[in-house]
């Protein structure tokens, strides 16, 4: 029984796609039929942030951030090459590739089906999402691919603080429209509630109970508490979102497809792009999952907002943001058994990796 429990995934995570996809279908469904849920939960918000989104982030961020041994951090910095494989990927090469990818898609090989307005506003959704690495999902991949924690950590708050400087600025030169401005209370929250709270909480939560109770009881009663509670916040925060954008999604069918399959290439390159150079670099699994996925999955919290809030609720600028989440997850959970599957092609011992 113990065996079952630490090797492998457990069954409610095996069959995460399908779970994923009843959510999507439910959330369509309520904003279609039930739109008092998704309009009474609308009225929760500050600067453009879904404050119940938040909480559910934050619920899934939570018990992963418990996970975080602070003396790992510090050995982070001893040997930075997954750092840098994390910010190469995601500021140097995802932002570019992302737009040469969706240009060539929207404007050249389906120009029969959508018009040059409509391409120039799904090209702006997209590098919204080329321009915004992940933040709080890649804590799910992360654990799903039993990531180092405290590695991945270091990577997300150090992508929170390069968005801070270079979000705008690479938005705006993709774009080539200088007059594009991004709501930085936006950012700023985003960034305090999808990472400062919950970083704050764990540690606090982890101290305490190490204090009074010990490392084994920590680690073998208190944390395999909330095994299904990261996962439960992903299905209820896909939920929400999609309830939001129900009859968006149902007006655009074909749009949706169109959309989807640029932004479906870019996932797969980008994660190839980063989890190729940590192999090459002889980095270990637990490092290199996270480096791929932090690049592979998007910040479309921040994407949805900052679309909504310059273009509106309705523009097809927020529709190719919206199709952003609708692919990425079923996507991301093929590159976490991708990613699972591979674990053979890295460094399997920790001891190997000279931190």
């Amino acid at each position: 029984m113990v065996k079952e429990k630490v090797s492998g995934i457990g069954f409610f995570e095996k069959y995460l796609t399908v779970w994923v996809i009843l959510c999507m279908i439910a959330g369509v469904f309520i904003g279609k039929f039930i739109p008092d849920i998704p309009n009474f939960l609308g009225k929760f918000e500050y600067a453009n942030v879904s404050v119940p989104i938040a909480i559910l982030i934050w619920i899934m961020i939570y018990p992963m951030m418990m996970k975080v041994d602070f003396q790992s951090i510090k050995n982070v910095g001893k040997n930075p090459k997954g750092l840098f494989v994390t910010w190469i990927t995601n500021w140097i090469i995802k932002p570019f590739t992302m737009y040469g990818i969706a240009a060539f898609f929207f404007y050249i090989a389906f120009q029969s089906f959508i018009s040059p307005d409509l391409a120039k506003d799904y090209l702006a959704g997209a590098v919204l999402l080329g321009a915004a690495p992940c933040t709080a999902m890649v804590f799910v991949w992360s654990h799903l691919t039993k990531g180092n924690p405290a590695y991945t950590v270091v990577q997300v708050a150090t992508n929170d603080l390069i968005i801070l400087i270079a979000f705008t600025p690479i938005v705006a030169f993709l774009l080539g429209v200088s007059g594009v401005t991004v709501p930085w209370d936006t950012l700023i929250l985003s960034v305090v509630l999808f990472v400062v709270i919950p970083l704050t909480a764990g540690i606090f939560t982890r101290t305490s109970i190490l204090k009074n109770k010990g490392e084994e009881y920590f680690n073998q009663i208190f944390l395999p508490k909330f095994n299904h509670i990261t996962i439960i916040g992903l299905l209820l925060t896909l939920i929400i979102i999609f309830s939001f954008q129900g009859n968006v999604i149902l007006g655009n069918p074909i749009h949706i497809i169109l959309i989807a399959v640029p932004l479906i290439i870019q996932t797969f390159l980008i994660f190839f792009i980063a989890y190729t150079a940590a192999k090459i670099l002889k980095l270990p699994h637990d490092i290199a999952a996270p480096a791929g996925m932090i690049g592979a999955s998007n910040f479309f919290e921040l994407a949805v907002a900052v679309a909504i809030a310059i273009f509106g609720t309705t523009s097809p600028v927020a529709l190719a943001t919206i199709v952003g989440v609708l692919v990425e997850v079923p996507v991301m959970l093929i590159l976490v058994k991708i990613a699972n599957g591979t674990k053979h092609w890295f460094i399997s011992e920790k001891k190997d990796y000279d931190w």
